[in-house]
């Protein structure tokens, strides 16, 4: 997930990539079509905002990881002629608001309410001046660990250092016309004490929320009543003052230039705003991407401070920072559930793209995510054995450790050993972590009834008949054989290869229900296989003796 140096622009990759319809090409076409007739500057730039009053989290990955695909793809689009930037932005000189809940101590942060986040003391310990100096450095490290191609920039560092003055005196100058655009969207009472000019108290420190007594664009001040009620006059420039956080998206996209940014769907609504400041201060509003918010188990938005959803950190205790990424790279503008039980399928889809990706033409690779999460160049991993059925063994097995797993899979894979097969080796920690936090807790086993017993004990018969090393499609067509001639388990709506009636569904539920204590796995057959044909009537036989539901 990083951005690559090399990129390879074969024919075959530049023409397939000219008909992608993948959305970072998708996406890379509007950055390039924003330079048609023209050319582009010396840097295309690219940003993601942060916001340093909290800790990085999965929507700054996100962020980041998507932003890095459609990068990637404007490198081949434009045969990687036309040099770029990833900025990662932080808003550190905003105002504290609120204290947030993870410090350790709220009340020593009590008396900087309203300062600069780069102004708070840092109550983490260490040697970080400020809260936000610590949180800024968590997202490089954050950033770093994943590899990701960017440059960090800091808002106190961009507007004490002069970076926006230029652009703070042309707000000054067009004052009224950024009201024009500001007043419409607040109500009654707002309206009469809003000004997009934010000035930071020279006596308390503090960020004020005050309206302008004048506005002098000549001089490039602003005159403001401080909070002990004198009349006070400041320079727009220098880090006197920051603006709003409406104006300042226009502001920092015009002078910076940026050209591609993407955010969340709760910024919407705000984004013409964004653009029309940007447009008024001499800029042209970059390309935006707006993606749909996570929603909690339950559907509801995830939320930093209700705590509901999945964090970065919980994600990869359970599952491969690949898996992550492929779960940003589908559907970004479709509302989805970032909780436990996505992780799985999410691992599983990983490999499984990846495993088709040498198979495919390029016009398909290009519609891969693996091609996109690694900047083109997916690595070749052979998984034998899929996530789903590691969980399903551990839950069949009760294994505690990888070492009992490795005992299945070594004796029914033939040449797999943890050397030769290291992620599946990885995978397996991350299946025994995810089964005892998510799947034990669930497990219900319930007996069968005596139609379930006469299926399962015919089944054992079965499997007993089957020769030795029986692969997992023989195992399937035994069970299958067995389902056939079972009433309750004849499905009319298909038909079976002797022209009878097919297998119901409800059959392998059945065996998963009552055999695992889960309402579905894996494939029958393949399971079989994998956990052992005589493990597997071992499994059936304690079932019928009641030693299970018990």
């Amino acid at each position: 997930m990083t951005g690559s140096a090399t990129i390879d622009l074969n024919p075959e990759i530049l023409a397939a990539a000219a008909e992608s319809k993948a959305w970072p090409f998708e996406e890379a076409r509007k950055i390039i079509a924003r330079y048609k007739g023209r050319e582009f500057p010396k840097t295309v730039l690219f940003e993601t905002g942060y916001g340093p009053s909290g800790l990085p989290h999965i929507g700054t990955f996100g962020e980041v990881a998507r932003t890095t695909m459609v990068r990637h793809a404007f490198h081949v689009l434009t045969e990687n002629k036309v040099a770029t930037k990833l900025l990662c932005f932080s808003d550190d000189m905003d105002g504290m608001r609120k204290i947030p809940d993870s410090v350790p101590d709220r009340a020593a942060l009590e008396p900087y309410l309203h300062v600069p986040l780069s102004s708070v003391p840092n109550p983490f310990g260490g040697d970080y001046a400020s809260f936000a100096d610590h949180n800024n450095a968590m997202l490089c490290r954050f950033l770093d660990t994943f590899g990701f191609d960017y440059e960090f920039a800091s808002a106190t560092q961009y507007y004490k250092s002069g970076r926006f003055d230029d652009m703070l005196l042309r707000a000054a100058e067009c004052y009224d016309k950024i009201m024009a655009v500001m007043l419409p969207t607040l109500g009654e009472e707002r309206q009469a004490t809003y000004s997009p000019f934010l000035p930071i108290s020279p006596k308390s420190g503090r960020v004020l929320y005050v309206p302008m007594k004048h506005v002098d664009a000549k001089a490039g001040t602003i005159t403001f009543e401080d909070e002990d009620g004198t009349e006070t006059t400041l320079s727009v420039k220098g880090g006197n003052v920051k603006l709003q956080w409406k104006p300042d998206f226009g502001m920092r996209w015009a002078a910076l230039g940026v050209d591609f940014e993407m955010f969340g769907k709760d910024h919407q609504t705000n984004a013409a705003v964004y653009d029309r400041i940007c447009n008024i201060l001499g800029g042209h509003a970059p390309e935006h991407f707006v993606y749909e918010l996570f929603l909690d188990e339950n559907g509801q938005k995830i939320s930093k401070s209700k705590g509901n959803g999945l964090t970065i950190d919980e994600w990869l205790t359970y599952a491969t920072t690949e898996s992550l990424g492929l779960y940003m790279f589908q559907r970004p503008r479709q509302a989805k559930k970032l909780y436990f039980d996505v992780i799985p399928k999410a691992v599983d889809e990983y490999y499984a793209f990846l495993s088709a990706y040498p198979k495919q033409d390029w016009k398909n690779r290009l519609g891969n995510p693996v091609w996109h999460m690694h900047s083109g160049n997916p690595p070749a991993i052979d998984l034998p054995v899929p996530f789903s059925m590691l969980l399903n063994l551990v839950s069949a097995s009760n294994a505690q450790t990888k070492d009992v797993l490795w005992g299945f899979i070594s004796r029914h894979v033939a040449g797999v050993t943890p050397a030769s097969h290291p992620e599946l080796d990885k995978l397996a920690d991350y299946a025994i972590r995810y089964f005892d936090d998510f799947v034990k807790p669930t497990k219900v086993y319930r007996a069968p009834d005596e139609v379930e017993r006469d299926a399962l004990a015919q089944l054992s018969e079965a499997l007993a008949a089957l020769p030795a090393g029986a692969d997992g499609e023989a195992i399937q067509n035994a069970a299958l054989n067995v389902a056939r001639h079972i009433e309750r388990y004849q499905d009319h709506t298909k038909q079976s290869p002797e022209g009878g009636p097919g297998v119901s569904v409800a059959f392998f539920q059945m065996i998963y229900q009552v055999l695992i204590g889960q309402e579905r796995g894996p494939r029958f057959g393949s399971f079989a296989a994998l956990y052992g044909i005589a493990e597997t009537r071992e499994l059936i036989g304690k079932a019928l003796q009641g030693q299970l539901a018990a």
